[in-house]
Formats: structure tokens, C-alpha cells, sequence
């Protein structure tokens, strides 16, 4: 029983791989052709899943598409589909039904409440299902423009940030406010059991800035249009932040148990706040590319009847690449380079480099799905390095100051350092860092104690595990920085050309790319 995910076609394409109930493989259609337009097939993405179960699409028995597809006429989509996968049985799902799948079915409860939340999708902006098994019961929708994710896009663009694109950078900003705009937000969303904004706060006829009316401005002290000062924008990032946050928690209502996925459910700081008052688990690859997995999962539990739970594991679903491969884009791009022959050669060589203060590029097997890079495609640098934070925001990454990264830590030594939630893991939350530890994190720290942590278990990532092991051992401390492996905006990297790309055009010192080491 073979089944074939699509999903995000309109925006963030993917395709998922499901063989007899095992998730064989998932990947997002950017980043292994490096572009994507809307409406496309995800042809490289499906290639890519394909290769790695080792099938063929004659193989395929069925085809499971989430909405929305291409718009306009469809026809010849499904012929398209049809020509190319001959025995499939194809299925279209619901965008939010496939949302809804994502998020429930790989999580460990056996009854809960499920929450969809995104932007906009099929009209529908969000939902809540009650979910026992099999079953996912809609129970209530939301449509635009109550929209909780185009309110947030809309205060993204008023903060000067491209709506669609940087919300993560509100969320980010928002660790540095006070809560002096909580009511304003509060007061557009509505204070019900479901979101109701009120539009008088938004004028149509105003096409920048989100559209915002002169009623909101006024109340945070603008003149009309007018932008918000650098010192103004952390406030107005944590009223729209902490007000959100707020009309989940009425959404989600008095369930303990509490599955998530859409846009909106990528806010790990939306996350951290539930999993005070509930049991939760986030779907990590939560936006559009997770509805291929969601579809796969809808085909397996409803199409098929199957009551056996498919785990999403490590997430590392994507392309990986053998030593041959790599070796071979190293000397076609003339590279000088040297070979660990053991992987206990490998892991001392790279926390030598670690331990002298260099940042390294850490290429190691198949490449994360979702949008976190969980210690395959990661860029490194040691704590203990007092100007690790500078270093890779100003020069490596080039992105504001007010980002941190992310602490990898092994899972059982987690709590000596933080407080965390389980979905830590998948780096879908933030935690807190330990006052005792507070002046060792400090360039990690958002706002007063909040620190983005990842949680490694050794079965997820062996080889990841055994280098934060080994930093501790030599350092005392097993703790890594972590942040993604992509650079200028690039899609994380794929391949080892895409490595090699990053490495030469970027500050990092050394790359691990497989058993290979390149040095600057």
C-alpha cells in the first residue's frame, strides 16, 4: 500500500511518502530544485520521495492531493496526474482536514482537541476537531477575515517586515515588549470563545503598512501612516503576540490534550504558552508542506481504514548523500579537502574546532523536513564562545540582533539547564533557561529567560548526540548553538554543492560535509 502525499501547491509544495505505514520520506519541493512557482508540480520533491523508497510511479496506489490546487480550470492537473501515476487512486483532501491529519495523527494521545490555524486556506482560516482514534469530528470553523494569521501578517507589515514571509521575526521581537498593547489587540480580536475582529481597526483603501485604519494608529500614539519608531516596535510586537496567544487558549477550550498545526502553529512562543495549561503536540513541519504529510496520513486512516500509527521519527526525511557523491562535487568544484576515516575522528575534529571558537557548517545525512534544521543541515558554534551570537548574526547570517539561537542539548541532560516542553524535540517551542545558568546563555536569551532549546535523543540522531556528548566531555558543558544551514535567504541546503555554495559565499570556518572537512 503505497501512498503519495502533495501537498502546498499554491505556496510551499512538498511531497510526503508513505510505504505499508512507514513515512519513508518527505520533502519540500524548494529546496531540492532551489525554486518553486505557484501551481506547480513538485517534481523534484516527488523524484525525491520516489528515489528514496525506491519505487516507481507505477508503483503508487494512491495519490493523495491536499487543497487548494492550481486555480482555475483543473482539468488538466488531474490528467497530468493521471498520465503519470496510471494505477493510483486518487484522493483530494480538505486543506484544513489535511492540516487536521498532520497534527493528529502523529501525536501520542489517543483522544484530544485538534486546532488548524493559518493565514488563509480554502476561505477557511481555522478550525477545531474533536479527535478519539480514527476519527476527527469538526466541530467548529473560522473564516475570513476573522483571521488570527492575517492579523499577524498585517502587524508584520506595520512593523516594516514582509507579511507572508517574516512573521517569525515578530515573534522574535515581541520577547522584547511590555505588555502596554495587549488590550488594543485584545479589543480587535474580540475576548469570545472564537476570534470576531472587529474592522473598523482596518481600512480597506490603505494597501501598505497591513492596511490598518486611523483608529489604530491614533491609539499608539502615530499620526496617521505613520511609522513606528525601532523603540515602539517591540511593544506593538508583544500586544499583537500575547493577544493571539490568549484567543487560542479560548479556542483551544478545556481539553487537556492539545494537537496543532497550520501557519500560525510554527509560533513556538504561541506553543510555549499552551503547554502551561495543556498537554501538546505541534506537528513541527506546521505550514502548507506539512498538508502533503497530512494528506498521506487522511489516505492511510480513512481512505484504508488503518488504525496503526504512522511516527513522524527524527524528521530527517529529506535526500542524504553517499561519500561517493560527495566526493565527487568536492573535486568537480577543485576543492581542497581531508577525509575522517572513523566517525570518532570525525566527532574530535569538529569539537576542536568548536572548542577554538570557529563557527562550523555540520552536513551529515538525510536533510530535515519542516522548517528547523534538527542537527543534519545545522551552522555550530560552542556557548563558551563569548562572541558566538555576534558572529553568526552579523556575519554569517546577517540577520537582527534580536534573533537567538537555538541550544542543542542531549535529552536527558535538558532539565540541569532549562525548562522545556516535550515538543522541544522538533524545536517547536521555547523554553526557559535556569537562573543558575542565566550569565552562560546570555547571548542565547530572548527578553529576560526565554531560550530556544532542542532536545536531541540519541535514537533520533546518533551521530548529533554523540558530538554534543563529546563537547561536553571536553568542555563541560554539552551544549551546542545551533541555527540552520541556509544563508541569504537561500531554502536550507540540500546538497553538497548547496554546502559547498554556503560554506565559500558565508563567514563559517570549517564544514563537515559526510566524512569530508573543508577549512578556510
Amino acid at each position: 500500500m503505497n501512498i503519495l502525499g502533495i501537498g502546498g501547491v499554491l505556496g510551499n509544495a512538498a511531497a510526503a511518502l508513505l510505504l505499508d505505514g512507514e513515512l519513508v520520506a518527505a520533502v519540500e519541493e524548494i529546496r531540492v530544485a532551489r525554486r518553486h512557482l505557484p501551481g506547480e508540480m513538485p517534481d523534484a520533491a516527488i523524484t525525491a520521495c520516489l528515489r528514496d523508497g525506491r519505487i516507481g510511479a507505477s508503483d503508487i496506489d494512491c495519490l493523495a492531493i491536499a487543497r487548494p490546487l492550481r486555480e482555475g480550470p483543473q482539468t488538466g492537473f488531474h490528467l497530468e496526474l493521471r498520465a503519470r501515476f496510471p494505477r493510483a487512486r486518487v484522493l483530494v483532501v480538505d486543506h484544513h482536514a489535511a492540516h487536521a491529519a498532520s497534527a493528529w495523527y502523529p501525536s501520542p494521545f489517543t483522544e484530544g482537541t485538534v486546532l488548524t490555524l493559518d493565514r488563509v486556506g480554502d476561505f477557511r482560516c481555522g478550525a477545531r476537531w474533536r479527535a478519539e482514534g480514527n476519527d476527527l469530528d469538526l466541530q467548529e470553523e473560522l473564516y475570513y477575515p476573522d483571521s488570527l494569521g492575517d492579523l499577524y501578517g498585517r502587524v508584520t507589515e506595520l512593523l516594516g517586515f514582509a507579511a507572508g514571509h517574516d512573521e517569525h521575526k515578530v515573534q522574535w521581537l515581541s520577547a522584547w515588549g511590555d505588555d502596554r498593547f495587549v488590550p488594543l489587540f485584545t479589543e480587535i480580536i474580540g475576548e469570545g470563545a472564537w476570534p470576531a475582529l472587529d474592522q473598523t481597526w482596518f481600512d480597506r483603501d490603505r494597501l501598505s503598512h497591513g492596511g490598518f485604519s486611523s483608529r489604530l494608529y491614533e491609539r499608539i500614539g502615530l499620526g496617521d501612516g505613520q511609522s513606528a519608531s525601532d523603540a515602539l516596535k517591540p511593544h506593538i510586537a508583544a500586544g499583537v503576540q500575547r493577544a493571539i496567544e490568549a484567543a487560542v487558549m479560548r479556542m483551544a477550550g478545556v481539553g487537556r490534550n492539545v494537537c496543532l498545526a497550520g501557519g500560525l502553529a510554527m509560533n513556538v512562543m504561541l506553543i510555549a504558552a499552551l503547554e502551561r495549561d495543556h498537554s501538546v503536540f505541534v506537528q513541527p513541519a506546521a505550514g502548507n508542506a506539512g498538508t502533503a504529510l497530512g494528506a498521506a496520513l487522511h489516505a492511510w486512516h480513512n481512505m484504508y481504514q488503518q488504525r496503526t500509527r504512522v511516527p513522524i521519527g527524527d524528521l530527517c526525511l529529506g535526500p542524504g548523500y553517499s561519500a561517493e557523491e560527495i566526493k565527487q562535487v568536492l573535486e568537480n568544484c577543485k576543492l581542497r579537502f581531508r577525509y575522517l576515516l572513523t566517525m570518532g575522528e570525525l566527532i574530535d575534529t569538529a569539537v576542536q574546532q568548536l572548542s577554538e571558537n570557529r563557527i562550523v557548517a555540520w552536513m551529515q545525512g538525510r536533510m530535515e523536513f519542516g522548517p528547523r534544521a534538527l542537527g543534519n543541515r545545522s551552522i555550530l558554534a560552542s556557548p563558551l564562545d563569548p562572541y558566538s551570537s555576534e558572529n553568526l548574526n552579523l556575519f554569517i547570517k546577517h540577520r537582527e540582533p534580536f534573533r537567538k539561537f537555538a541550544a542543542s542539548v542531549p535529552e536527558e541532560s535538558a532539565a540541569e539547564y532549562f525548562e522545556i516542553g516535550p515538543n522541544a524535540r522538533y524545536l517547536a517551542t521555547v523554553g526557559r533557561v535556569k537562573p543558575a545558568h542565566r550569565k552562560r546563555f546570555e547571548t542565547a536569551v530572548l527578553g529576560r529567560d526565554m531560550v530556544r532549546v532542542h532536545t536531541v535523543r540519541r535514537e533520533d540522531n546518533p551521530l548529533y548526540y554523540q558530538l554534543l556528548l563529546a563537547a561536553g566531555k571536553r568542555t563541560g558543558l554539552p551544549v551546542l548553538y545551533n541555527t540552520s544551514f541556509n544563508l541569504f535567504n537561500d531554502p536550507l541546503v540540500c546538497s553538497p554543492r548547496d554546502a559547498v555554495r554556503g560554506f565559500y559565499s558565508s563567514g563559517i570556518d570549517a564544514m563537515f560535509v559526510g566524512n569530508f572537512l573543508l577549512e578556510k
